[in-house]
């Protein structure tokens, strides 16, 4: 199926600029069929042919196609004469695919939101595939596509920030500030969201929450010719989630992920599910036996009568929001990460305004924050310690939550390696 794309860039000179885990994906999958014309551009080095060091993103110019990681920030250097040239693996599987795409895109929920859809598809028998910012490489998988799979794409603003197409059915789960350190600028941070309905026809679908009012401002003050559905709480009546007036599904069914951001990502599943005429019955099955994906609102367990939950994955403050809000009894709430100068206020305001005694504030974030919370607070360094602190402040019959409202990275690899660290001192291990 990719045939096209093959021949296309086996006459050009391309860049793969960054090599991390996509880049690497790109480079074998580029070789394997042939095209050697590659030179890698990344900070660190690399033992294949390129350009490495601080001065990695000059010279950019000379190449034909810029293969660009979603990891790499163009913010600070004049992208005029490469902005053409600028590509991706989405790019480059939205241009030359035949098979269905589904696009899942937004601050927050779009994990849970991809991985329902998936487990929808595959409920119904058909031949899918869970690919993108969730982990998985897109060009890991390029040769095993046919026209009739449906590749189910979890897609960062980084990812979409450069991109020129979108996919069929595109959903938005909301936008709040987020990515700042990347971006520059919320604004384009926000263009980069809205790019999942910016090039897609009238033939396509885009899905979108209505109660986010940022997202519903961009909406309505663009211009897309896609078909539009709004997701919005107000589709809960008589307590089902309603599509065009038909009751779906009941929301007092037995779930394993709760809250009202979980039944806002149902029902955006649910009318994806809809537009691709699936059984319903299996889509609902698919929902009564999905799981909390790691560190996603994850419960650890109970010791020593305290409820722990993991919730490393939230980076912003509405998530955090959020996770409280459904979990209903958190004493303490462990939180902080790295700064990328997010306003905190929504969350000091919140915090300040409930139940929760503990807050055990982190670097950097909660550091910066921790003056302002009227509660028993503490300031920790590691996590490990947090932890202990934890264990001791913590009310018997009370839930202690992890949950950031930061990226992770100012002190570990990733979220995963947070909340593993976090299991793994709560479990005394």
């Amino acid at each position: 199926m990719f045939n096209e794309m093959i021949n296309d860039l086996k006459n050009k000179s391309i860049c793969i600029l960054g090599f991390g885990k996509e880049g690497i994906s790109t480079y074998n999958y580029l070789t394997s069929h042939g095209i050697n014309n590659i030179k890698v551009h990344d900070k660190q080095e690399k033992d294949v042919d390129g350009v490495y060091g601080d001065n990695y993103l000059e010279g950019l110019d000379k190449y034909d196609i810029i293969i660009k990681s979603p990891g790499i920030s163009l913010k600070d250097i004049d992208i005029t004469n490469i902005k053409d040239k600028l590509s991706s693996e989405l790019e480059l599987l939205l241009e030359y695919s035949k098979s269905t795409i589904i696009g899942i895109t937004g601050s927050k929920g779009k994990s849970t939101t991809t991985s329902l859809i998936y487990e929808m598809l595959k409920e119904n028998g058909l031949d899918t595939y869970l690919l993108g910012n969730i982990g998985i490489p897109i060009f890991d998988y390029l040769d095993s596509f046919k026209e009739d799979s449906y590749l189910v794409i979890e897609m960062a603003a980084l990812q979409l920030e450069y991109v020129k197409h979108s996919p069929h059915i595109g959903v938005i789960t909301n936008l709040f500030e987020e990515h700042l350190d990347h971006f520059g600028t919320l604004d384009k941070y926000y263009a980069a969201k809205m790019n999942m309905f910016k090039y897609q026809n009238s033939n396509d679908y885009g899905i979108y929450s209505s109660d986010n009012k940022d997202l519903n401002e961009e909406v309505v003050n663009g211009s897309y010719k896609a078909t539009l559905i709004n997701n919005t709480l107000d589709n809960i009546v008589d307590d089902y989630i309603t599509i065009d007036g038909e009751k779906i599904y009941n929301i007092n069914n037995k779930r394993s992920i709760v809250g009202k951001h979980n039944l806002m990502n149902i029902m955006a599943a649910l009318k994806v599910a809809k537009i691709l005429n699936l059984d319903m019955n299996k889509c609902i099955a698919a929902i009564t036996n999905f799981k909390p994906l790691p560190h996603r609102m994850e419960l650890v367990g109970t010791f020593d009568g305290i409820t722990y939950y993991d919730d490393a994955i939230a980076t912003i403050p509405e998530a955090t929001i959020d996770c409280i809000d459904a979990l209903k009894t958190v004493d303490t709430l462990i939180t902080g990460g790295k700064d990328r100068g997010i306003d905190y206020t929504p969350l000091i305001n919140y915090i300040n305004s409930s139940n929760i005694t503990n807050i055990i504030c982190m670097p950097e974030t909660g550091y910066k924050i921790a003056d302002k919370i009227t509660k028993n607070v503490y300031k920790i360094e590691e996590l490990e310690d947090a932890v202990a602190k934890a264990k001791e402040v913590t009310k018997k019959g009370y839930i202690c939550l992890l949950s950031p409202s930061a990226s992770s990275y100012n002190k570990f690899k990733n979220f995963e390696e947070k909340g593993n660290y976090f299991q793994k001192y709560v479990r005394g291990e």
